[in-house]
């Protein structure tokens, strides 16, 4: 077929890892995104979970998914092969493939490959899914596979070679594999380890699953293994293998779509699989998706292009947002032991708020903020609760012993309780729900987004939680457990949503609480006031204290706590709005890619709160005596 060339380049030495991925169904998510790893186990999402690529300028359909990505034989071009297709326009509706190339992982050409429009007799085609490539050193092509489905019948595995500038294909598609119970079989990815090649790919008999063939030779002769590899029973697709860098262990994941994550599973002999899920960490949630190694220089390059702290350079003056990437539903202290001030934000850009860590960051002057990394991990360090890991809050005390932290948190609807010495963690889980229930005659609402606080008049400790409900009980002084009978529902009115905030100031308790919904672009906040921490509270007739400020492109402004600088009356609000600029065209999806900014609060003679016009400046940083 062709003339064998040879590409007998050295392999640059490895030590990172690339992730290409998709993120779901909506056309906004069918798009290639980024993320790097340095051990293979731990990813972060490059460009805050933002697409790397533009659909609508590489793709026919406007969407694309399922991208590979390969690094070249010459060991400095990279290729990736995706999905042309949106998926709401059907499942039956695509019948081109995206091919890209690229130097420097950053700048990528692309071209549209059309198999029905390319290739006569293919009248009857109703889809072109999930392509993949890989190099054969026999006839020195690119061979690119995946699978197509005709008329009635099942998904076959195809092939095909690619043209010399990857532009194309140079020869018509050939049948690589089928079932043998002829049924569908789709996502193929193959990997050669000694001499033989290994096809993992989804099978959709009457069970569906992965499946493995092996072949000598990479373009046929595929023989079934019949048994099922992925470690789970819910339904998967998209296999992906990648081996570990300075090792002889492969990883084999796949996407567990029906149930919104990502399993990881490892092997040496790619026959038996251990999962290793409790191992990994993401930031994102990804659907069928590839990593390849890169190395050192690479990773830094894209660092450099789409890391955060690259992605941190706001204008010159803007302060706003204070973190770099996704966070919301911020709490803030300044820590008497350490003389910082701690930021305990959910951690966000997860689809449909589906985060499972938390962080926390410190500065000396609410400006220049510090990453301590994450303090609770709900599947490592939480037994109740494995998923929804949001809207945290934090009491600082001294005892006899020395400084306690007291960290609540919302994990699967439920509010929970984490103890720690130090403000930055790691903080140990109690190891049950301090609040699992709505109080009584509540019916609707969650049990969510806990506030803290401890009133500098009596020495209590309150606890405040809920959405659609506000509720508050005392805590006994092991600030793990609520004192009995104390627990009241205390709403203040029909606005109230959710994301109470307590403190005092002259005399006077503020209630803070957002309304309206957080996907919402008119999500605000609101106050009232009461005489004590736990009674009535009074709503003035102008409460709002910040909403959107459309002008300046700043949306859904809520979820918010209070800090006084010690020793001062000078206070600043944390929030979370909308990621700037891009959240307003995200539709739903800007309710869970937020981000956190302070801005300053003011009060007038009569202790009533000014209203905040939100701000991409910030605030200066400031200083404590």
């Amino acid at each position: 077929m062709f003339a064998a060339i040879s590409l007998s380049v050295a392999q640059p030495k490895t030590s990172a890892y690339l992730f290409a991925y998709f993120t779901g169904n909506r056309i906004e998510e069918e798009a290639i995104c980024f993320a790097l790893s340095n051990d293979g186990y731990h990813f972060k999402a490059l460009n805050y979970g933002k697409p790397i690529i533009a659909s609508e300028t590489i793709s026919s359909s406007g969407g694309v998914r399922d991208p590979h990505i390969l690094r070249g034989a010459d060991g400095k071009t990279f290729y990736m092969v995706a999905t042309d297709m949106v998926s709401g326009k059907g499942w039956n509706s695509n019948r081109a493939m995206v091919l890209l190339k690229s130097t420097d992982l950053i700048q990528w050409t692309s071209s549209v490959v059309n198999i029905q429009k390319q290739f006569p007799g293919n009248e009857d085609l109703q889809r072109v899914w999930a392509p993949q490539s890989i190099y054969d050193s026999k006839v020195g092509k690119y061979m690119i596979y995946w699978s197509m489905k005709h008329g009635n019948g099942p998904d076959i595995i195809y092939y095909a070679y690619a043209n010399d500038d990857f532009t194309g294909l140079a020869t018509t598609p050939r049948q690589l594999f089928f079932s043998p119970t002829n049924n569908a079989c789709i996502d193929g990815d193959i990997v050669e380890k000694d001499g033989k090649f290994y096809l993992f790919f989804k099978t959709e008999d009457s069970s569906p699953g992965i499946k493995v063939a092996v072949s000598d030779s990479l373009t046929g002769g595929y023989k079934l293994r019949d048994k099922y590899v992925q470690q789970t029973p819910e339904a998967v697709e998209g296999a992906g293998t990648f081996k570990l860098n300075n090792s002889n262990e492969y990883i084999l994941m796949y996407d567990v779509y029906m149930k919104g994550r990502y399993q990881f599973t490892k092997t040496t002999d790619l026959e038996h699989f251990s999962v290793i899920d409790q191992d990994v960490t993401m930031d994102f949630h990804p659907r069928h998706g590839t990593v390849m190694p890169i190395t050192s220089k690479e990773a830094d390059r894209l660092t450099q292009k789409w890391g955060a702290e690259a992605l941190a350079k706001k204008p010159k003056g803007w302060h706003n947002p204070v973190l770099p990437g996704f966070y919301a539903d911020p709490d803030i202290i300044y820590s008497n032991k350490t003389k910082r001030f701690y930021l305990y934000p959910t951690s966000d850009g997860f689809t449909d708020w589906s985060g499972t860590y938390f962080k926390t960051f410190s500065s000396a002057n609410l400006t220049d903020w510090k990453d301590e990394g994450i303090i609770l991990d709900l599947k490592k360090d939480v037994s109740w609760a494995n998923r929804n890991a949001w809207a945290p809050c934090i009491a600082e005390k001294k005892t006899a012993d020395g400084y306690k932290y007291y960290y609540y948190y919302t994990a699967a609807q439920k509010v929970g309780v984490a103890v720690s010495d130090n403000p930055a963690g790691p903080f140990a889980d109690i190891g049950k729900p301090l609040v699992a229930d709505k109080p009584e005659g509540v019916k609707g609402g969650q049990v969510i987004d806990p506030d803290v606080f401890t009133d500098p008049v009596s020495g209590k400790s309150y606890l405040y939680w809920g959405n659609g409900f506000m509720a508050v009980a005392e805590l006994n002084e092991d600030m793990i457990s609520l004192k009995p009978g104390t627990t009241k529902v205390i709403t203040p009115d029909h606005t109230f949503r959710e994301g109470t905030t307590v403190f005092l100031r002259n005399g006077k308790y503020y209630f803070l609480w957002s309304e309206d919904d957080t996907r919402s672009v008119d999500y605000k906040v609101r106050y009232g006031t009461s005489g004590t921490p736990d009674g009535a509270i009074q709503v003035p007739a102008q409460n709002l204290v910040i909403a959107k400020d459309t002008a300046a492109g700043i949306y859904a402004t809520g979820h918010n706590s209070i800090i006084q600088i010690p020793g001062k009356d000078e206070w600043y609000i944390v929030y979370h709005r909308f990621h700037y600029p891009d959240g307003i065209k995200m539709g739903r999806a800007a309710g869970y890619n937020r981000e956190v900014c302070i801005d300053r609060l003011l009060f007038d003679k009569e202790g009533n709160i000014i209203q905040i016009i939100p701000t991409h400046k910030g605030i200066k940083p400031v200083k404590v005596k």
